[in-house]
């Protein structure tokens, strides 16, 4: 069993797990507002507040937490799958190839790879999280009935865009190597005093390389919130008012371009890049302080495991 393997998919699934519910309501506000495709004179959400003050005045704040139960079983799994998937690539191809690191080709495919496995693994956890987020405040269904209210196929809307969006890291990756040599130049030219702040830099280069990946991606995100959003609803009237939208990328984009035009395929970006910075921050802080922790509990509970097996066999 490969132990390491397990301990980094674990630390990394209980980040995503407690950075998921701290954001939750920004991400719920974010997906609604997201969700919304109207003309700018009948858009119910003008700007993301709006979303909130909704369930303020209508006295559902608790409702911001709808589905929150889905998407940390989402997050869990995927972080877990993902982590897991790209550590076991790594640690094959390693032992494969021979070498003794890994290129920046070769990473990039390792983690498109385990991305994918990770989005075809999680699609209908995803589906069903989006669907509860833009449910009417306080109509949220529990995470079967909101799956078995389709078809199978509903399970997996946006599964090809969820795919495609694993290019995502590839991006910021790239960015965040650019930034890297260009400010490792910098400090070469110019003579340093003390300790350079690199635990600093390094935070701002990664955020500033999401925030780049994030935009360059995001229309196809608000494409995926859409064709998510789009199916069977419990309240009537939210139905009404929420336009059908044909659940294909062709079919969304062309109703994206026909009420909003332009700008509607960055509507939310500015939700998006905050909430994808912090939450991608929060995991990695996690994940980092709780990492150790978990390599001592793994091998803790191995060593029972083995001890009982000794017992079981003397006995």
């Amino acid at each position: 069993m490969d132990l390491e393997s397990i301990s980094e998919a674990t630390s990394g699934a209980i980040g995503s797990l407690l950075s998921t519910t701290i954001l939750y309501p920004l991400d719920t506000c974010k997906t609604r507002y997201q969700a919304d495709v109207r003309a700018n004179d009948q858009a119910k959400y003008r700007n993301l507040s709006d979303v909130f003050w909704e369930a303020i005045s209508s006295r559902q704040v608790l409702s911001l937490y709808q589905g929150l139960e889905t998407k940390n079983l989402q997050s869990f799994i995927s972080q877990f799958v993902y982590f897991y998937g790209y550590s076991y690539f790594k640690r094959l191809y390693l032992e494969t190839s021979g070498s003794k690191s890994i290129g920046t080709t070769a990473n990039l495919i390792l983690a498109a790879a385990a991305g994918d496995c990770t989005a075809i693994a999680t699609q209908p956890l995803d589906t069903a999280s989006s669907r509860m987020q833009t449910t009417a405040f306080g109509k949220s269904k529990g995470l079967w009935k909101t799956l078995t209210e389709g078809t199978w196929s509903d399970a997996f809307d946006g599964l090809g865009i969820s795919l495609l969006l694993t290019a995502n890291p590839a991006i910021q990756y790239s960015v965040f190597d650019q930034l890297k040599q260009r400010v490792l130049k910098g400090k070469q030219d110019k003579p340093t005093k003390g300790s350079s702040p690199e635990a600093l830099s390094a935070f701002v280069l990664g955020a500033v390389s999401k925030t780049v990946a994030t935009v360059l991606t995001y229309p196809a995100i608000r494409c995926k919130v859409m064709i998510q959003a789009a199916g069977p609803d419990d309240d009537d009237k939210t139905k009404e008012a929420r336009p059908k939208i044909r659940k294909t990328i062709p079919g969304t984009l062309n109703s994206i371009w026909n009420r909003e035009g332009i700008p509607g395929f960055f509507k939310g970006l500015h939700a998006q890049i905050l909430k994808t910075v912090l939450s991608s921050a929060l995991l990695l802080m996690i994940k980092e302080k709780i990492s150790a922790t978990t390599w001592v509990l793994i091998l803790a509970i191995r060593r029972s495991l083995f001890l009982t097996r000794g017992r079981v066999k003397n006995a």
